[in-house]
């Protein structure tokens, strides 16, 4: 990966703490060894924190919605037990929260989860929250359209920056499993 995508100025991520959460700091210092991308091939780049939204970022920063990843926590209920899980998609694509996700939460109901729990759960800001750095007991639901592609980008747990990676390796994050068919296009028919 080159240091520029879209317009970005990428650099590792390990070298900038500073345009990261905690969580993902953390989990980059863990980021086994070997792995299928090196920790310093996770890059990271400054951004306007009012722009971090998908659509508006894609559109200042020229990247392509194609190449940009949405994290998004669900959180799936039966009886009193709720479980989470970190679902990352293409921002081409929606979640399918209420047939395959609910099903492998094995949940009566799943919904996404109130921007007030992913936050405090996660440790990291909404609009930036990220697969990399999420509590280990939940899964991380990856739509194989990700893995895919070459290189995403993905919030950091900040609004004011994002983190350019191999897809491939968002599968190789703890807890992660590649899901086909975990979202559907925009515009299609269920």
């Amino acid at each position: 990966m080159s240091g520029v995508l879209g317009t970005l100025k990428l650099e590792p991520a390990t070298s900038r703490p500073d345009l990261l959460a905690a969580p993902v700091t953390a989990a980059l210092e863990a980021w086994p060894t070997p792995a299928l991308t090196d920790r310093d091939q996770v890059m990271v780049a400054p951004i306007d924190p009012g722009l971090a939204d998908t659509a508006a970022f894609c559109d200042a920063y020229g990247v392509r919605l194609e190449e940009s990843a949405n994290c998004v926590i669900v959180a799936g209920r039966r009886g009193e037990v709720t479980r989470y899980a970190a679902c990352v998609i293409l921002a081409t694509t929606r979640a399918d929260v209420n047939g395959i996700v609910r099903r492998l939460l094995d949940s009566r109901k799943a919904s996404f989860a109130p921007m007030d729990d992913a936050v405090r759960l996660t440790g990291m800001e909404y609009g930036g929250i990220t697969p990399i750095g999420v509590p280990s007991s939940w899964p991380v639901l990856v739509d194989a359209r990700v893995v895919a592609t070459p290189h995403v980008i993905i919030g950091s747990g900040v609004r004011h920056s994002k983190i350019a990676i191999p897809g491939a390796a968002l599968a190789a994050l703890p807890g992660a499993e590649v899901i086909e068919g975990l979202a559907r296009e925009v515009g299609a028919e269920a």
